[in-house]
């Protein structure tokens, strides 16, 4: 990481206002995903969020390997109704909205 990036991180006693000073675009999609594994299965649990819509969508994907949970993952994702792939298209790089 460079030196700018190293002072954007919030660090503890550090005054969060720092980074509150950045401007930044809006936020348009939030993804949250809590990702458990006991070294047998690997177990994701989240949702995501279109903002402007104000709609949320629940997720769930579980795999026995690193690969298969990708799969699962990904396959969770895309699936879902169209409010949260949009959202999850926001997320991917050189997205930018919907197409015009």
């Amino acid at each position: 990481m460079g030196k700018d990036r190293d002072e954007r991180v919030a660090r503890p006693g550090r005054p969060r206002t720092e980074l509150a000073a950045e401007a930044e675009p809006p936020v348009v999609a939030r993804l949250v995903v809590e990702i458990r594994s006991d070294g047998s299965r690997i177990v994701a649990r989240g949702a995501m969020e279109d903002v402007p819509a104000g709609q949320r969508v629940a997720m769930e994907a579980e795999g026995a390997t690193p690969l298969a949970f990708a799969a699962a993952l990904a396959r969770a994702i895309f699936q879902a109704p169209s409010v949260a792939r949009a959202a999850a298209r926001a997320l991917l790089p050189g997205k930018r909205g919907p197409k015009k």
